[in-house]
């Protein structure tokens, strides 16, 4: 007698019959829900597939056996049997459960086999049906979702890491089923797609197929045929129709508030890149629910737009993600000026003094002795009122809209200050009416309507389609602006509680979760951007990257405790950090750094104060602003990333900045950065950046800054032609992307903290949301070091801020937002650490001729032996888009020592050089028995003594 098993992996893990058997071991797994292909040769059998079920099956021909659990009812398995093509039985419903294994009888012959899982959809009969409406709706699932990163036939993806089916070669399979499981599950740095459903994936696949392989890459095109497609996943005869879980935009629900900081843009090339977008019409839900708006720039202090009907078309990176978009305005335009100044300097000019860019235009804020953005003040529900001082003059404005007979009216209601002088401004181009109601005079002068204003006065001015409009209009009374800047009546009153989670963990660092108030009255999208522990030590000010500022209580308290979240700010620009300095908050926007006002005690910020807004910002998206710190004088720091794959405009392009700390003045310390994701500054005034690989960045990189050096990327901001390594400043360590995909924000460990590991430096991850030691020396004035992961489970989504509180733990917080292995929208957490479990913790790392050293945190047992392996890479700066590794190789490795405090491993390594990159793997047992592994991926720039 001979048994034959053919067992086909078609769908993910092998369901493993073992060879010459005729049931599965007790211990394989097999699908819950299954389809068994048998052949009998010579004569038949049958197959059992649940009690008192046994189907007799000819020999010579194929049968297929599809079980699986009736929807309805768990307790029943419907069962369907095809000889050939034909379905003989089914189908059918039987009491259950099935057995966990079927079971196949053969009467005295060899028989072949197969297994594989059952979907809720049947693959082949989707391929089947592929048509020209399931093309249209694949093409338009991969504009939303795919051609960002993977580009089109004439243009690359903004992700040059992945593919490029116009002529690359698919890495997981270029078949159907092979490219549905990478968009379903992920593969690499492609990032799980599972809100699909089957029919979605494969309407995308039909397109990828049809539009770029069939045309310019054929050798990628698979053949599909009845042998192919019989082999696919089949569908559930019990199954409800599959539902796209694909969320509600989340940003298309969110109440923003009655104002919007953002880059606006207002006609083709017109942009508000520092615009305030201002709701004039009353209702719920904020900017966004209106139908009227007013658009200021701060930058200049001009009225850039005023529109009606539609609000704004949401194509941007933190909306709906997508690479190389700002966001538009979709409305009626009744009114547009140039950003240029909106008010004639102390001397009577019009002319724009801002720095020019390497494009001819103009970036960052007038001059503050002309002109100064100071804030926004916001009164309840009322429109908000914006302060600046012109030439010296404080100045107050409130947009207005009046609908009359169907007509707009835009107002614009002014409170001049104390000054010297009559102020000049630009109310609205000339091709607009414009009249005066109060104090001052209205004239026609260069294309604009231009009004002379008298100190201490307060004026409304209204601009229409024409002097028409305004007859028999009744006007409301003249706004008292000086009394919307006292602080207003809370809009947000409610409070929404969640309760901490601890990890129950036994491990040497142990994590609680802060769930965050996802479920709110105004549909904020919790992605934090930021955080900073309160002076009270009690509670925290958390940043969502759209725009909230919320303050949560209960954050010192043992989980599980009850959180208490309360919004107190809204419509910030992407804030990136968040700091307190002398009890007031500050949180860095793409725009500013505001300082947040709670002027009459109510508990929410009524003032959003200007701090400094010397930012120089571009429609880029991809020029985030990261981090927010302090020194000991009051000073800020934060980095500000480059453009992607376009070369700088203006200096604050890839930079790290210092802001004075009056406001008054921006420094730039350090240059050639591509996407500085958060800055830490040590005591001593050391100051560390990470950086993403990108062009001229061949992998993510740990700087420890030396101020007025460059750190490589070309297409910052510098004046450095020379190419060569030789012209930039190296970095600690290159990280690759295996290890972390995108480095974050640094921190240390207080020294008196954390048992052995005080001091050590950390790094978050975005990329991977893991918390990594980062051991480093110091040879002949240059810094190596490497990266290791803290024995701690990842996170779910990305970790970019962290802060050391007064109750010894590291919190954490971070979002997903663009390409990562982690992908849940945000996430806030505290990491405590047991002192009672050993955490070997390397804490130092030393490259010396012939041999690394490694000091850990804790001791190992020196009796059960230690193994190490050493490989090593190195990578080519270029501008091309990162880099491969090149002449990676193992080396061999001698003994391994333990010194006298069993926690000084050297590992020789008789060719030890120095080199870009390299991993050292180490296991051994601790002092308790256990085994632990350690990769430590570093860069030696030089071997010491």
């Amino acid at each position: 007698m001979r048994f034959i098993l053919l067992i086909l992996l078609l769908a993910g893990t092998a369901h493993a019959m073992p060879r010459n058997a005729t049931a599965w071991d007790a211990d394989a797994e097999i699908p819950r829900d299954y389809r068994l292909r048998v052949e009998f040769h010579d004569t038949g059998g049958k197959v059992r597939v649940a009690p008192g079920i046994e189907i007799p099956l000819a020999a010579d021909i194929r049968h297929d056996i599809a079980v699986e659990h009736d929807e309805d009812d768990e307790e029943k398995i419907v069962l369907r049997h095809w000889t050939g093509d034909d379905l003989v039985r089914g189908p059918e419903s039987h009491p259950g459960p099935a057995p966990e294994r079927p079971v196949i009888l053969p009467e005295n012959a060899a028989f072949t086999a197969w297994v594989q899982p059952i979907e809720a959809t049947g693959h082949a009969e989707i391929i089947r049906r592929w048509n020209r409406e399931s093309m249209r709706h694949g093409r338009t699932i991969y504009e939303r979702d795919c051609r960002v990163c993977h580009g089109t036939l004439n243009q690359p993806g903004s992700l040059p890491t992945a593919l490029d089916f116009a002529e690359g070669e698919f890495q997981n399979g270029a078949d159907p089923l092979s490219m549905f499981l990478t968009q379903r599950d992920g593969y690499g740095q492609m990032v799980a797609q599972p809100w699909l459903t089957t029919y979605e994936h494969y309407a995308v696949i039909q397109y990828i197929r049809g539009h770029f392989l069939r045309r310019r890459n054929p050798g990628q095109l698979t053949e599909i045929d009845d042998a192919y497609l019989d082999g696919l996943p089949l569908g559930k005869v019990t199954a409800p129709p599959e539902k796209s879980m694909r969320p509600v935009d989340p940003y298309r629900q969110m109440d923003f508030g009655p104002a919007m900081f953002w880059t606006f843009g207002i006609a083709p090339d017109h942009i508000a890149r520092k615009g305030i977008a201002i709701r004039l019409d009353p209702g719920e839900g904020g900017v966004s629910q209106g139908r009227a708006w007013m658009i200021y720039d701060h930058d200049t202090l001009t009225l850039a737009a005023a529109t009606t009907g539609d609000f704004i078309d949401w194509r941007n990176i933190a909306f709906d993600g997508s690479h190389g978009t700002h966001v538009r305005l979709t409305g009626e335009n009744h009114l547009i000026q140039p950003i240029s100044p909106g008010w004639a300097s102390p001397d009577g000019s019009w002319d724009d003094p801002r720095p020019i860019g390497r494009n001819g235009v103009p970036y960052g804020p007038v001059p503050g002795d002309w002109l100064r953005y100071e804030g926004l003040y916001k009164h309840g529900h009322d429109i908000p009122v914006i302060a600046a001082t012109v030439g010296g003059t404080r100045v107050l404005e409130s947009p207005g809209f009046i609908e009359h007979e169907g007509t707009p009216v835009f107002t614009r209601t002014l409170e001049i200050g104390a000054g010297d002088r009559p102020l000049k401004l630009r109310v609205a181009p000339a091709d607009q009416y414009a009249a005066i109601e109060g104090d001052g005079t209205l004239e026609k002068s260069d294309g604009f309507w231009v009004a002379t204003l008298a100190p201490e006065t307060r004026t409304r001015l209204l601009i229409t389609a024409g002097p028409d409009t305004l007859e028999n209009l009744i006007l409301p009374p003249v706004r008292d602006l000086a009394a919307k800047t006292q602080g207003g009546p809370p809009r947000w009153d409610a409070e929404i509680t969640t309760t901490s989670v601890t990890s129950q963990a036994d491990g040497p660092f142990e994590a609680d979760t802060f769930p965050l108030p996802d479920n709110n009255p105004w549909n904020s999208w919790m992605r934090p951007g930021g955080f900073d522990i309160a002076p009270d030590g009690k509670s925290a000010a958390v940043a969502t990257w759209n725009g909230d500022v919320w303050i949560v209580e209960g954050v010192k308290e043992p989980a599980p405790a009850t959180l208490t979240w309360r919004r107190v700010a809204t419509g910030l620009f992407q804030p990136l950090g968040v700091r307190y300095r002398d009890g007031a908050l500050y949180v860095l926007c793409l725009d500013q750094i505001v300082r947040l006002d709670d002027l009459n005690g109510n508990g929410e910020f009524d003032f959003i104060a200007n701090f400094n807004n010397d930012h120089q910002l571009s429609e880029s998206f991809h020029e985030f602003t990261m981090g927010l710190q302090t020194d000991e004088d009051g000073n800020f720091y934060y980095a500000k990333a480059a453009r992607h794959a376009q070369d700088a405009l203006f200096p604050h392009h890839g930079t790290l900045l210092k802001v004075s700390a009056d406001g008054l003045s921006t420094d730039i310390i350090a240059k050639g950065f591509r996407a500085p994701n958060g800055i830490f500054r040590d005591d001593d005034g050391t100051l560390w950046v990470t950086d993403q690989e990108g062009y001229w960045t061949p992998k993510n990189r740990i700087n420890r800054i030396r101020p007025g050096k460059f750190y490589g990327n070309m297409q910052a901001y510098t004046d450095i032609t020379d190419e060569s390594d030789d012209a930039m400043e190296p970095p600690v360590v290159w990280i690759t992307n295996a290890k972390d995909r995108s480095p974050a924000e640094l921190v240390r460990v207080p020294e008196n903290l954390w048992g052995p590991a005080g001091g050590t430096l950390l790094n978050l991850s975005y990329g991977t949301g893991r918390v990594f030691a980062v051991p480093y020396e110091e040879v002949n004035g240059v810094f190596q070091g490497a990266v290791v992961e803290l024995p701690l489970p990842a996170f779910e989504t990305g970790i970019m801020r962290g802060r050391f509180a007064n109750d010894g733990a590291l919190y954490v917080s971070g979002l997903y937002a663009w390409a990562a292995n982690v992908t849940a929208p945000g996430g806030f957490h505290r990491i405590r650490h047991n002192p009672e479990a050993p955490a070997h913790v390397p804490l130092e790392v030393r490259a010396t001729p012939g041999a690394l050293t490694v000091v850990l945190s804790d001791p190992v047992d020196a009796a059960s032996g230690i193994s190490a392996s050493y490989r090593s890479w190195q990578l080519v700066r270029s501008r091309r888009y990162g880099s491969r590794h090149h002449d990676e190789r193992k080396h061999p490795v001698g003994k391994t020592t333990l010194c006298e405090d069993h926690r000084t491993l050297t590992v020789e390594i008789p060719d030890l050089a120095p080199t870009d990159s390299y991993e050292l793997l180490l296991e051994f047992k601790s002092t308790c028995g256990k085994r632990v592994e350690r990769s430590l991926h570093g860069t030696i720039h030089t071997l010491g003594g």
